[in-house]
């Protein structure tokens, strides 16, 4: 790679503290666009506008998605945009690209009827004495990574990852690190403090060596995401919610969209999931089906003929 993008790379991790597996995706899309535009003959540092747009061109004959080329053509346009601030060009060839056209999908999300039934299965499980204590255990952990997560909508990542002192805050809010190394603060709701005390009452011989939350036997220390989307799906099962409508992800959408859909500003929820730009956030502001209809019937003029 050029002298230009291992430059780019350092300042992405030193000044905006950027993770590592954004860092490497950045390298990836940028050897991508290397390796097409030598097959031209140019350069990655030297290319101009419509060097670029063949590029393109390349990566929608390859049946490329569109948000795969909006990605790639989103890590151009930071790059150049370095080139340009550093001095090293003196235009930004990819200033004048526009991407492809893609269509945003509504992400997934539960009902809060939903959640209930969750919460309320695996509450059987802690309450039943007869189970064995290890299963008991298990179903007092799911009850708190529930609870939490749906209190706070954190990042499963930023959820699985939670260090033991979370659990012993007297506050109602907890500082998490997010993406880029950015700290927020997000409320804790009663429920959710009550189901992490549970869960240590029961697990107190086990948690009291460990430095997490939610530790395990990974090579990370604490509980993987797949581990505990695999625990939420068999729950759901159990709870009689089809299994492909929900991922830990799928409660986050849920709590954002609930919060909305009660009346919460949109900023407000924008720092709660730790989101950068707030076009991250409006996706959650779709309303649901059942709302959607009562309006057109209630305030369509052409609709449902009401009784005089």
């Amino acid at each position: 790679m050029p002298d230009a993008v291992d430059g780019f790379l350092a300042m992405l991790a030193a000044e905006r503290g950027a993770a590592k597996n954004t860092i490497e995706a950045y390298r990836r899309d940028l050897e991508g666009a290397q390796a097409v535009l030598e097959r031209g003959g140019v350069t990655l540092s030297d290319a101009r506008t419509d060097d670029l747009r063949a590029y393109l061109v390349v990566l929608d004959q390859a049946g490329m998605k569109a948000s795969t080329a909006a990605r790639k053509l989103a890590s151009l346009r930071q790059f150049y945009r370095f080139l340009y601030a550093e001095g090293e060009r003196g235009d930004d060839p990819a200033q004048a690209l526009s991407g492809p056209k893609q269509s945003r999908p509504l992400p997934k999300t539960l009902s809060i009827a939903d959640v209930d039934q969750l919460l309320t299965v695996v509450q059987e499980g802690i309450d039943n004495e007869d189970r064995p204590e290890g299963e008991r255990f298990r179903a007092a952990r799911m009850a708190a990574l529930l609870e939490l997560l749906y209190a706070t909508g954190l990042r499963v990542s930023e959820l699985v990852s939670l260090p033991l002192r979370a659990s012993r805050t007297k506050e109602q809010l907890l500082a998490v690190k997010g993406k880029g190394g950015r700290e927020r603060l997000v409320p804790l709701t009663d429920k959710s403090k009550e189901a992490m005390t549970r869960y240590l009452t029961l697990g107190e011989g086990r948690l009291k060596a460990s430095h997490w939350l939610f530790p395990s036997d990974s090579e990370s220390g604490h509980m993987t995401r797949q581990a505990f989307a695999r625990d939420l799906k068999a729950l759901a099962a159990a709870a009689g919610i089809p299994t492909r409508l929900i991922s830990p992800h799928v409660l986050r959408h849920a709590f954002a969209s609930h919060l909305l859909q009660n009346g919460a500003d949109l900023r407000v929820v924008q720092q709660l999931l730790g989101h950068a730009d707030i076009s991250t956030t409006q996706i959650y502001t779709h309303l649901p089906d059942e709302r959607l209809k009562s309006l057109v019937r209630d305030l369509h003029p052409l609709g449902d003929e009401k009784s005089e």
